[in-house]
């Protein structure tokens, strides 16, 4: 009878540590009663630009993003640490004039590659991804894979934001995309923080260029960059935000015979002879063409060029490219000041240009290092054979 007792109470304690074992492997688990594990299937929903009900992981630790501008719009609301591959642009030259990939340039080193330039994304490669991205951000419209192809073929959701948000006539769309990206990575203040600052640079520029129409010179941009790549002299923009930000008189602007309407217009030699600008501006992304197709050698060599006004005075400087692989809209406003204080020097006369820069960097693609921004700055003003912000030798 005892012997029976004996292994009556062995029983007992054998059952009451494997209970006790359960308990404690239950306290390893994510539970809905415990804050410190969320609920890994736990979810909820967002609405991408293209008004689609997306259902995405309640706390999501790993994104990708996909085609040009999505990856900046997630490093200035401060969330890159979470990305988990990029796309090949962002280990291509670009990365040398992209102010959110010089601050970065783990970007190019060290993650893989899940898909090619604009959207040509690779499924094979995503799902090989380790860890899994739990959400693919994406630019909408596409070129590119199909958003709701590229969820159906990889099981991952795909949040779409807009590839038109900018500074100018769209930009209550890229407040919306900030928002969208803001909710997707849980960076919501982060985001209403980035659209204030917007807001007061913006503000701030158009306050010191309130100018009647009569007393503005006359200025040009050419060189401007488009999807073919570089260009020469006769490539400019219809509506170039640092021009609009400074309500700069551009000549093209005010051509109201011109019928242009792409964002980008190629215009003819003789119009720009017509014009004949006080002031010119290259952009020198134009540098990367062949030496004979780049606007600098243009404006040097051709001999209808050298009767143009701004090159026989000398009023040619060389400004940065901000429309690389989508709108670098620090780089625009970086553009913006020392534009304005090519044209409106007593306007400008308090901002020293390059310590305007390193704020705009510092807050938007830098965390909040000074470092780093003033690192920024400088290769990115010495990315060309010729410096940024300075008259050109034509």
């Amino acid at each position: 009878m005892k012997q029976k007792k004996i292994y009556h109470n062995a029983f007992l304690l054998i059952l009451l540590a494997f209970i006790v074992s359960l308990s404690g492997c239950a306290g390893n688990t994510p539970d809905a009663q415990n804050p410190d594990y969320p609920d890994s299937s736990a979810s909820r929903t967002v609405i991408d630009i293209a008004e689609r009900s997306v259902e995405i992981p309640a706390s999501p630790q790993h994104v990708i993003c996909s085609s040009g501008g999505s990856l900046r719009l997630l490093t200035y609301l401060q969330a890159e640490d979470m990305i988990v591959g990029v796309d090949s642009a962002e280990t291509s030259y670009r990365a040398t004039i992209q102010p959110y990939t010089l601050a970065n340039p783990q970007f190019s080193t060290d993650y893989p590659v899940f898909g090619e330039a604009r959207g040509a994304d690779n499924p094979e490669k995503i799902l090989g991804l380790d860890p899994m991205p739990d959400i693919i951000i994406k630019i909408y419209p596409p070129p590119g894979t199909d958003p709701i192809e590229l969820q159906e073929r990889t099981g991952i959701p795909v949040v779409t934001v807009s590839r038109h948000g900018d500074l100018i006539s769209n930009r209550d769309i890229l407040n919306e995309n900030l928002r969208i990206v803001g909710e997707v990575a849980g960076r919501e203040e982060r985001a209403e923080e980035v659209i204030t600052f917007f807001d007061e640079i913006i503000t701030d520029l158009r306050e010191r260029t309130d100018i009647p129409e009569d007393e503005k010179i006359s200025c040009y941009i050419g060189g401007i960059g488009r999807q073919g790549g570089s260009q020469g002299l006769q490539s400019t923009e219809v509506e170039y935000p640092p021009f609009h930000l400074i309500s700069a008189h551009d000549v093209l602007h005010y051509d109201t015979g011109l019928e242009i309407s792409h964002e980008t217009a190629q215009v003819s030699k003789e119009k720009i002879l017509e014009w004949d600008p006080d002031i010119i501006f290259v952009d020198l992304y134009t540098l990367q063409s062949d030496d004979k197709n780049s606007a600098l050698y243009q404006l040097r060599n051709d001999p209808s060029y050298q009767q143009l006004q701004a090159v026989q005075s000398g009023n040619v400087y060389g400004v940065l490219p901000y429309n690389v692989y989508g709108h670098n809209f620090d780089t625009a406003l970086v553009n913006s000041y020392f534009i304005g204080k090519v044209l409106y020097p007593e306007r400008f006369e308090d901002v020293d240009l390059e310590g305007k820069s390193i704020e705009i960097f510092q807050f938007l693609v830098c965390e909040g290092d000074e470092a780093c921004a003033k690192e920024v700055y400088d290769k990115m003003t010495s990315a060309y054979e010729v410096p940024a912000f300075t008259k050109l030798d034509v």
